[in-house]
């Protein structure tokens, strides 16, 4: 069969659809990432449910693939899996009785199954497939080794843990995914050498909450540890850290970035807050004066690191002055990447009982207004890097420009360094392909993109 894979929602959901990529494609099927295609035999739609917008977009994209799939388009199956399913099958199932089969995230292995199954009856005949060891080991998104890719095939996601142990206020993954369950490490170790064969320059590292690793296995963190061997092992020129938590952040983990030259400068750290109330409420386990302590360690410890962080606005409680607290936080912290999400209550969690009560427009207004702030700090870093020469990662050629990232930026969230054609001749622009490094001058910048050339 012909199956398209349709991914919504963050890096972890990336992940899970490509190692399910692995178990349909050893089973005999052909696997695309395409939004866009609509000749397919069976399509899977691994859904979001995150927060309220994430679960909009779900949705109509579920909506969406019920059009292609009644208006008799080649597609004869419609799977939808992920955490908006683990959370909401029930009255999806009923509103949406067009689609075939409701998977959670604990299921995989059934996708795979009933395609499996689908495929036999519908070719009258029997794919010749792996031993049933060899499935169970492909069907679990938390084991495989070899997958298909959705990103550029010149960096991948290295997923290390699976649920979360914490308890944020206003975070319903624990409910959706579990409790934190750590890979173990010789696993990833393989994976990431695996990946790294297959022509992958950068691995970004991955889970609901990375610095917990390590503590359901071998009752310790073991984030720097797993660094460590990556960076020794793996091979890999570039290593990046995601979504570490401030709370008790691993010392060994800041050393092992310090000491590595293939890990990046880099570090992201969801914050959410720094008003000390808002943060008990939240159940961060942190409070500002423990948040500011962490910032000054990595400065001193990091000069050189970029740290990106997120930020929630419109919390339950969340006064004007703490919101005033907040952007002079921006402004002082002077963060190098910053993204903001506007407070979306959810179902079950401990925060549901405080209600909502900022109105939508008044956290739309502050999402803006603290952007605004982190833009003004952006350019000014940016400004700053004028005139220097960074090494740069190749993501794609367009027709007016190279386009690039710095050690100080991760692919899709944070900035680009942008090339134009007009700087280079036709024979150097034909012997770039992307995944090639190269040594770029900065040469002007804006807010969230810097423009260069290329000095060798």
């Amino acid at each position: 069969m012909k199956i398209n894979i349709i991914t919504l929602g963050c890096s972890k959901n990336t992940v899970d659809s490509e190692k399910l990529a692995a178990s349909l494609v050893a089973n005999g099927h052909t696997v695309h990432f395409d939004r866009a295609r609509n000749d397919c035999d069976a399509v899977i739609v691994n859904t979001c449910g995150f927060i309220g917008d994430a679960k909009e977009e779900s949705i109509n994209t579920i909506l969406q693939q019920v059009a292609v799939k009644t208006r008799g388009r080649r597609a004869r199956r419609l799977i939808v899996c992920g955490c908006l399913v683990e959370r909401y099958r029930e009255e999806l199932a009923k509103e949406m009785p067009e689609v075939d089969a409701w998977y959670g995230v604990h299921e995989w292995d059934k996708i795979s199954d009933e395609l499996r199954t689908e495929n036999e009856e519908s070719a009258d005949a029997a794919i010749p497939h792996p031993d049933n060891s060899t499935l169970s080991t492909l069907h679990s998104p938390l084991k495989s080794t070899t997958r298909p890719l959705s990103t550029p095939t010149h960096y991948a996601y290295l997923k290390i843990a699976e649920g979360c142990n914490r308890s944020c206020s206003y975070c319903a993954i624990p409910l959706i995914r579990g409790a934190h369950k750590s890979i173990p490490m010789d696993d990833l170790v393989a994976e990431a050498k695996a990946l790294v064969a297959k022509g992958v320059k950068e691995l970004i590292v991955i889970s609901q909450d990375t610095t917990f690793y390590g503590l359901d296995l071998y009752h310790r963190r073991a984030l720097g540890e797993l660094l460590d061997r990556l960076a020794d092992e793996s091979g890999a020129q570039w290593i990046r850290l995601h979504y570490t938590y401030p709370a008790s952040f691993p010392d060994d983990a800041i050393d092992a970035i310090a000491r590595h030259p293939n890990i990046c400068n880099y570090i992201d750290i969801p914050l959410q807050h720094i008003n000390s109330r808002i943060l008990g409420s939240m159940q961060r386990g942190i409070d500002r004066e423990g948040t500011l302590q962490l910032l000054a360690k990595f400065r001193q410890r990091l000069p050189d690191a970029a740290i990106r962080t997120t930020l929630i606005v419109g919390y339950p409680g969340e006064s004007d002055e703490d919101f005033e607290e907040l952007k002079e936080f921006v402004r002082q912290a002077r963060f190098d990447r910053m993204g903001c999400f506007a407070y979306s209550p959810e179902e079950g969690t401990p925060a549901e009982h405080l209600g909502d009560p900022v109105p939508q427009e008044e956290k739309e207004r502050r999402v803006s207004e603290l952007m605004a702030v982190q833009e003004e700090v952006s350019l000014e870093k940016n400004e700053a890097r004028v005139g220097r020469t960074f090494r740069c990662l190749v993501d794609r050629i367009e027709e007016d420009g190279i386009v690039a990232r710095t050690e100080y930026d991760s692919p899709e969230v944070d900035d680009e360094v942008i090339i134009p054609t007009n700087t280079l001749t036709h024979s150097r622009i034909h012997a770039l392909s992307p995944g090639d490094f190269v040594n770029v001058r900065i040469t002007s910048a804006m807010e969230n993109d810097l423009f260069g050339e290329i000095t060798d």
